[in-house]
C-alpha cells in the first residue's frame, strides 16, 4: 500500500505541477507579447494621463483595450492583479515531485556508479540528495551574484546573458558528472526553474511591491525596482524553453544516455533560448529568422550527436555462445533475450513489482512475457546498450548479457 500512495501522491503532484506551470508560462508569455505589441497611445487625453503604450484585441467574442504605465498612474486601484502564485506553485509542486521521485529513492536515481569521479561514485543516497538540493541553491546564488556583478543597474545585460549561458553549460557538464543522466538533466531544469522562481520572489514581486506603495505614499517610485523586475523577467522568458524540454528528457533516453550528453543538454538550452528570441522578436515587427535557423542548426547538429551507431552485421562467437550454446552462429532467439529480462528486469517492470517502491511497472512497461518484450525490443535494445537499464545496474546486469541484447534482432 505505501508504493501505492507513492505513485498516487506522484500523480496528484504531477497534474498540479503541470496545471500551474501552464499558467504561469502562459501568463507569462502573454505579457511578453503584451509588452512588444504595444504602440504609443494616438489620443492627447491618454498621452496626458501617462500612458506609455496601449493595444487593442479581439478574443472570444469581446474588444480588449490594454494600456501600460510606467510608474505615474492616474489612478491605483486596491484590486491590482498580482503574478506570482502560480510561480511559486508551479516550483513548489516540482519539488515535491523531486523529493518523491529523487530524494525518497536517492540511492537508486541520484546515485552514479559510472561516474568518472570516484567520490561521486561512493556517494550513499543521503549525500546524493543533498548534494543535488545544494545544487538548487548554490546555483541560483550564483546567478543571483552575476545579476549583480555583471549587470547591477541593467546596463550590460548582453555580456549578462553571456555569462548566465557560460554558467549553463558548466551546470550541464558537472551534473553529468556526478549525477546519472536522467537526473543529471532533471536538476539543471530544476536549477533554471528554480532561478525563475526566485526572481519573482525575490526580485520581480517585492520590487512591484515597492513602487505600489511608493505611489500610494504620493512619493517617486525607484526606477531601479521595476528595471531589476523587468531584467529577471527577461531572463524567465529565454529559460522557459530550454526547462520545458529538461522537465520531459526523462521520456528520452537517448538524449541522456549519450556520451556527450552534456553537449547535447547545452544545446538543447540554447536551442530553446534562440527559438523563443525569434517569437519574442516578432512581437515588435521583426521577421529574422536568423533566429530559428540556428535553433534548428542546433537541434540538427543534437540528432547527429544522439543517433545511434550502426549496429554490427552479426555477433560475435562469444557474444552468440553465451546467449544459448545453440552454436557460435545460431541468431539470439526472444526466448533468451526473455531470460535476461526475467532475471534482471521484471522486479521493476512487471504487472506485480517486487522492487519495494514500485506500485507499478515504470512507464507501463511490462516484461513479463515473450510478447511483451518482443514488444518492447528497440526500448530494450537502446537502454541496456546506453548501461541506462537496469538502474544503476541494481540486478547485477553482466556485460556478456547485454552482448546478448545487442546481437538480438528484435524478432
Amino acid at each position: 500500500m505505501e508504493s501505492f500512495f507513492l505513485e498516487y501522491g506522484n500523480l496528484l503532484l504531477r497534474w498540479l505541477h503541470v496545471i500551474a506551470a501552464i499558467a504561469w508560462i502562459g501568463e507569462s508569455i502573454y505579457f511578453v507579447m503584451l509588452d512588444l505589441s504595444l504602440h504609443a497611445p494616438k489620443g492627447e487625453h491618454n498621452k496626458k494621463l501617462g500612458v506609455h503604450g496601449e493595444m487593442w484585441a479581439v478574443h472570444g467574442g469581446g474588444f480588449y483595450h490594454n494600456q501600460k504605465y510606467l510608474t505615474n498612474p492616474a489612478e491605483l486601484p486596491d484590486d491590482l492583479h498580482w503574478s506570482f502564485w502560480k510561480a511559486y506553485t508551479t516550483w513548489l509542486s516540482g519539488f515535491g515531485l523531486f523529493m518523491l521521485m529523487y530524494l525518497l529513492r536517492a540511492d537508486i536515481y541520484l546515485v552514479n556508479p559510472s561516474s568518472p569521479w570516484e567520490w561521486a561514485r561512493n556517494m550513499n543516497g543521503t549525500e546524493a540528495g543533498i548534494l543535488a538540493v545544494a545544487f538548487l541553491v548554490v546555483g541560483y546564488n550564483i546567478y543571483s551574484r552575476l545579476c549583480r556583478i555583471i549587470s547591477p543597474t541593467v546596463e550590460r545585460d548582453g555580456l549578462l546573458s553571456a555569462a548566465v549561458g557560460v554558467m549553463m553549460v558548466i551546470v550541464s557538464w558537472l551534473t553529468m558528472q556526478i549525477f546519472p543522466g536522467r537526473a543529471a538533466f532533471l536538476i539543471t531544469g530544476a536549477l533554471m526553474a528554480t532561478c525563475m522562481s526566485a526572481n519573482v520572489f525575490f526580485w520581480i514581486i517585492p520590487g512591484q511591491r515597492r513602487m505600489v506603495n511608493a505611489l500610494k505614499a504620493g512619493e517617486k517610485p525607484n526606477p531601479l525596482d521595476g528595471a531589476w523586475g523587468k531584467q529577471r523577467s527577461v531572463h524567465n522568458t529565454y529559460f522557459t524553453l530550454p526547462v520545458i524540454f529538461l522537465m520531459l528528457s526523462n521520456h528520452y533516453s537517448f538524449t541522456y544516455t549519450n556520451e556527450y550528453a552534456w553537449v547535447i543538454m547545452s544545446l538543447f538550452i540554447f536551442a530553446g533560448a534562440v527559438i523563443r528570441q525569434y517569437f519574442v522578436l516578432r512581437h515588435t515587427g521583426r521577421n529574422d529568422l536568423r533566429y530559428p535557423l540556428a535553433g534548428i542548426a542546433m537541434l540538427a547538429i543534437i540528432g547527429w550527436i544522439a543517433a545511434p551507431s550502426p549496429a554490427p552485421a552479426a555477433a560475435s562467437s562469444a557474444q552468440t555462445g553465451q546467449a544459448g550454446g545453440a552454436g557460435a552462429q545460431a541468431a539470439v532467439t526472444v526466448a533468451q533475450v526473455h531470460g535476461i529480462m526475467t532475471a534482471r528486469c521484471t522486479e521493476c517492470h512487471s504487472a506485480k513489482p517486487t522492487q519495494p517502491g514500485f506500485a507499478a511497472a515504470p512507464a507501463g512497461i511490462m516484461l513479463d512475457t515473450n510478447e511483451q518484450t518482443l514488444q518492447h525490443a528497440a526500448q530494450i535494445k537502446q537502454v541496456v546498450a546506453s548501461k541506462y537499464m537496469p538502474l544503476a545496474n541494481l540486478t547485477q546486469m553482466t556485460d556478456e548479457e547485454r552482448a546478448v541484447i545487442a546481437a538480438w534482432n528484435g524478432q
